[in-house]
């Protein structure tokens, strides 16, 4: 009885999907950091004195402050007892009773439906016909979610079927956001790689996704088509008619449309702008309006709100066959319900004051503040880069990351091998070793053989960006120097 015994749970017997699964934005550099924050703390010398983060989009670990109206609305929700305090504003109070009202029990600990608060998928649909220019949304086509996240998984799963050369395709922009190479490993689908243009400001050319589609066609079924816009890492934002000609070749080679629209509010440069997939769908008219199955997702974690802790968002599905809704509505029933809290806030984020409420001019003020010096930053990050020998940055229009191309000399290529490492972490590595400065090597994202690059957010404030940026710049050539 006392000998010990394999245990049923290993390496080797384990799901091989969760084992190739790999999410770059918290990966081994981003433990390293962690590692080198402890050792600040024990008084281990480095030769700097913090760790910057600049890997993740969280804001407010990046000391943005949350917007007022919104924690007002959500305290008053969580502690009904501060109803009666005279330090909120009335029409907090208001919208906090309003939201009380549609809880199970008038509290905020009660299971929601699994869809999400009806009234806050009402107050959602109202939003998005606003944002469209009046084109209808309906609530019952809304799916309240924790974060897009969430919701992108909950419907690729839905998606992904079949075995062998019948296995679900799904096609991805390079450079992605690691959450879809990591869903799609797991959920054992097949990754389809279509290329953004860096020369063109990443924007998306149909000849390369036309060509990635009759290349996947020998080895799968691809049936998805996803695209990220504004773009993570990449910063682009993707031109109306941009738009326009992915929903053709969507709906001429009968692909699902999964569009990704958390950074919609996030738009900076002049002539940039959010135009919304179901808007141009909706435009277009038949057969495109009628047909195209499209599924679209918002976050309360970027925008001016970052509120990424408290993991809120939706989708919204347009033109889904009326059975296969019901299955969705089946698969996030298991999960139970999107956490209250973030239905709260993301309320408030659909419905903010209106210029009749008390809240309305400080609401206004901090939402403007957070998005001017985000376009600042922007703005700062791309000319420092681009005044750097070998790192060549396109504008970021949008978003909260830049993602620069570096010229990497040929002997750190070599020896970044030598190491088994891509020669893009090897330039990482080196950084924050040297640094302290955490950004994401850009092989974590995908780009194209013999190029490199990193992702690097635009978040920290402009009293640390400015010398960061700097030491990067100096490292970078330090660096090139080292293996010239």
């Amino acid at each position: 009885m006392n000998v010990l015994r394999e245990k049923v749970l290993t390496l080797d017997t384990m799901n091989p999907c969760v084992q190739r699964l790999e999410y770059a934005v918290r990966g081994p550099i981003v433990l390293r950091a962690l590692e080198l924050e402890a050792e600040l703390r024990q008084g281990v010398k480095k030769p700097f004195t913090e760790v910057i983060r600049a890997n993740v989009g969280d804001a407010q670990a990046m000391g943005q402050k949350p917007i007022t109206f919104l924690r007002q609305v959500l305290a008053l929700c969580i502690y009904p007892d501060l109803l009666n305090s005279p330090d909120f504003p009335e029409d907090a109070k208001r919208r906090a009773e309003r939201i009380l009202q549609a809880c199970g029990g008038h509290s905020l600990g009660a299971y929601s439906i699994s869809s999400g608060i009806q009234l806050i998928r009402e107050d959602v649909a109202q939003y998005i016909e606003r944002r469209d220019g009046g084109i209808p949304a309906d609530p019952n086509n809304i799916f309240l979610s924790m974060g897009a996240t969430d919701a992108i998984v909950t419907v690729l799963e839905l998606l992904v079927t079949g075995e062998g050369r019948t296995r679900t395709g799904v096609l991805i922009p390079i450079p992605q956001y690691p959450l879809y190479s990591a869903a799609l490993a797991e959920l054992n689908a097949v990754q389809v790689d279509y290329y953004l243009d860096e020369e063109r400001a990443w924007a998306v050319d149909v000849a390369e996704l036309r060509r990635a589609l009759h290349q996947a066609r020998d080895h799968c079924r691809p049936r998805v088509l996803c695209v990220i816009n504004p773009g993570n890492p990449t910063g682009h934002v993707q031109t109306r008619e941009c738009i326009e000609d992915m929903i053709r070749f969507a709906f001429e080679e009968r692909l699902f449309l999964l569009a990704d629209e958390v950074y919609q509010d996030n738009v900076y440069a002049e002539g940039s702008q959010f135009h919304s997939f179901k808007k141009v769908l909706m435009e277009m008219g038949p057969p495109y309006a009628v047909q195209q199955e499209l599924a679209s997702f918002h976050s309360i974690s970027k925008g001016y709100m970052g509120e990424c802790g408290f993991r809120g968002g939706y989708v919204e599905v347009v033109n889904m066959d009326a059975m296969v809704k019901q299955q969705l509505l089946k698969l996030r029933s298991v999960r139970l319900c999107p956490t209250t809290p973030g239905q709260v806030l993301l309320d408030m984020v659909v419905s903010p004051p209106a210029p009749s409420d008390p809240s309305f001019t400080q609401f206004q003020a901090e939402r403007r503040a957070v998005l001017a010096e985000l376009a600042a930053k922007a703005k700062l990050t791309e000319q420092v880069f681009n005044q750097a020998p070998g790192i060549r940055c396109n504008p970021v229009q949008g978003a909260m990351y830049s993602f620069p191309r570096v010229q990497l000399p040929p002997r750190a290529v070599r020896r970044a091998q030598e190491l088994g490492l891509a020669p893009d972490m090897f330039f990482c590595q080196r950084l924050l070793e040297e640094t302290g400065i955490c950004v994401v090597p850009g092989s974590g994202f995908g780009q194209r053989e013999g190029t490199y690059h990193f992702r690097m957010t635009i978040l920290p404030p402009m009293e640390k960006l400015r010398p960061l940026l700097e030491k990067l710049k100096q490292f970078h050539a330090r660096f090139t120097r080292e293996f010239s």
